[in-house]
């Protein structure tokens, strides 16, 4: 047999060492997808739209149009993302409300650790500590992980929002999904158990507000750093 020459063996060694260093996590396949200033952050996360049925989507936090009264840092695209378990899920719980004429429409789904981070900020700033203090504003939100959203029911006749009794963001005791009555309570309990069906949990001070099973690190990467 021929002795490899030291061409073959160097690269051999280098093939080795790349192949060590993907194990690694330190170099990224040169498949992965890439944004301009952002790392390769392949599938951790799905984009909502690429679901089939689609959900409405209304990113609140990458307009003006939210509590703060300024986009939040980290959402430069309005985009709703989950890790993929959660969207799977999602993407059940929309099929079946379409059999009944309803619809999904998404306002917040994972949230960059900065995002909550000013969120935070804001609400120390502007003296308004007490939504922290009470809960309805989180220091470490299950949005930074990717497995928690936040929505409400349309009709998809025309996508008219169902009454849900208050708006959403609303931090005071009549957002809490059992505080509403007649038409507000049917309407809050049918996406309860919607959600419930396909293994989500209401958080109980929101009726808006639903995470879904999995122990997932926190992230801090811009929305439009996912492909």
């Amino acid at each position: 047999m021929a002795r490899p020459s030291a061409s073959d063996l160097s690269l051999r060694v280098a093939t080795r060492l790349v192949a060590l260093a993907l194990l690694a996590g330190c170099v990224a396949p040169a498949s992965a997808p890439r944004v301009a200033g952002c790392p390769a952050v392949g599938t951790q996360l799905t984009d909502l739209r690429s679901l089939t049925p689609a959900p409405a989507i209304e990113i609140r936090y990458a307009t003006a149009d939210n509590f703060t009264g300024a986009p939040l840092p980290g959402y430069e695209v309005p985009r709703a993302l989950l890790r993929p378990a959660a969207a799977a899920s999602l993407g059940r719980v929309e099929a079946r409300l379409r059999r009944e004429g309803l619809g999904l429409k998404i306002w917040d789904a994972y949230r960059p650790v900065r995002a909550t981070l000013a969120m935070v900020e804001w609400a120390e700033r502007t003296g308004r500590q007490w939504i922290l203090d009470e809960g309805y504003v989180a220091r470490r939100s299950g949005h930074n992980r990717g497995n928690t959203i936040d929505l409400t029911l349309i009709r998809l006749s025309d996508g008219t929002e169902l009454d849900m009794g208050t708006a959403y963001d609303h931090f005071a005791t009549e957002a809490h999904t059992a505080n509403g009555a007649g038409v507000v309570a049917e309407n809050r309990d049918r996406l309860v158990r919607a959600m419930a069906d396909e293994g989500w949990r209401n958080y109980e001070k929101e009726w808006w507000h639903f995470s879904y099973p999995g122990e997932f690190e926190p992230l801090d990467l811009p929305l439009r750093c996912f492909p």
